[in-house]
């Protein structure tokens, strides 16, 4: 009886998908021509089946909440291509008719799938909160303190050779139940050896110099030295001796950084080592997708995800833990409303692992005016990501888990 009534209400959305088809096709039809109006009235039909699968015949799968519109440019693409192709390899009539059918079906079947188990790992173990830049400045210490001390933070990056990194230790030691460190390596920007003028001090620049042999051969002496500079600091300042790494602007993941980190791993006792292995969040607004691609968002996360890729096997064999899950990549200067909360629901996990390879969720907090105290000719970059009123939204965003 559920078989059949799935069915029927798989048909009742597939009649309407095909009447709202023939509807625009006729509609447009009076004023363009036939090849410009059917790509229309597939769109068209293609969001109605879009909706109504979601909503109606998966409903159970997805809860009453619409499929990640990466299924709909799959679905649509996909009958866009057999339509235009079937014709001309001169399929037979069933063919055409039924291929189109059976392809639909397939992409929402896999549709309502993903949107199961996504609402799965929802009702899981939430993802940890993980707060980037301590030490950077004043402000920026204030608002990952308090987070902190209000219990919604699991953890923090302290930028060892920020201005302020003193300061923030000094009341990170105060807190009742500080949350665990990590050492935020910075090669961008403000690691301050002048004995080390060769090391790039850009993503890009670094990226580069790992895929030409003579530039690693160039540089790995001096990045070396910068690496067992700010490990020292880091145990000066925190007094532990295992440590937890993550990168500014994940620069520990770029193969030649990966190098000097694993290289120098079992003699630090580094134990641990963030990878940003991030899941396409469900159910964003268009305006999210179109703002993360205007703000270089997803052109970052297509790259850390190679990379992360590449590290993770290279992590393993090394006995170092990381973990499992992240996000923080994809709205990165824009954490904050929707964009922040789908981005929690996505990195929910519906296993128990052990802490190292919980989920993390990656933000900037800071109060108003935070890029004031920073020093703006060491820490440029920081100091524009810094200016933009985003970062208290981030801050308020947290707050309200």
């Amino acid at each position: 009886m559920p078989v059949l009534n799935r069915m029927l209400r798989y048909g009742l959305v597939g009649g309407t998908a095909a009447a709202v088809h023939i509807g625009v096709l006729l509609l447009l039809g009076q004023w363009m021509s036939l090849s410009l109006a059917n790509p229309i009235a597939f769109m068209a039909a293609s969001v109605a089946g879009y909706l109504g699968h979601a909503l109606l015949t998966f409903r159970e799968e997805t809860g009453g909440r619409q499929f990640a519109r990466r299924w709909l440019l799959l679905q649509y693409v996909v009958n866009i291509s057999v339509c235009a192709l079937l014709p001309l390899l001169k399929a037979p009539t069933l063919v055409l008719v039924f291929t189109p059918t059976l392809l639909n079906a397939l992409i929402w079947s896999r549709a309502a799938r993903f949107s199961a188990q996504a609402r799965e790992h929802q009702k899981g173990h939430p993802p940890l909160l993980h707060a980037d830049d301590l030490g950077l400045a004043e402000g920026v210490d204030a608002a990952i303190l308090d987070l902190a001390q209000s219990g919604r933070l699991q953890g923090a990056s302290l930028l060892v050779n920020g201005p302020s990194a003193t300061a923030a230790m000094e009341a990170w030691h105060d807190l009742a139940d500080p949350p665990p460190l990590s050492l935020h390596v910075c090669l961008t920007e403000g690691h301050r050896l002048p004995n080390c003028p060769e090391i790039p001090t850009g993503f890009g620049t670094l990226l580069l110099a790992s895929l030409l042999p003579w530039q690693r051969r160039r540089i790995a002496l001096q990045l070396r030295r910068v690496l067992l500079q700010q490990i020292s600091r880091y145990r000066q300042l925190t007094g532990l001796r295992h440590i937890n790494l993550d990168g500014h602007q994940h620069i520990h993941l770029v193969p030649l950084v990966l190098d000097a980190v694993l290289d120098l791993a079992s003699d630090e006792s580094i134990t641990w080592v963030r990878t940003t292995r991030e899941p396409l969040p469900e159910g964003l607004p268009l305006r999210l997708w179109w703002r993360s691609l205007l703000t270089g968002g997803l052109l970052k996360w297509l790259v850390l995800q190679l990379l992360s890729r590449l590290a993770i096997p290279r992590l393993r064999r090394a006995g170092l833990q990381t973990n499992r899950r992240f996000a923080g990549v994809l709205f990165s200067g824009s954490m904050f409303g929707t964009a922040f909360r789908r981005c929690w629901e996505t990195a929910y996990s519906s296993i128990t692992p052990e802490r190292a390879a919980q989920p993390l969720v990656l933000i900037h907090p800071a109060l108003p005016n935070a890029a004031l105290g920073m020093d703006q000719a060491a820490f440029q970059q920081s100091v524009t990501f810094f200016s933009s009123t985003n970062r208290q939204k981030e801050w308020s965003s947290a707050q309200q888990l």
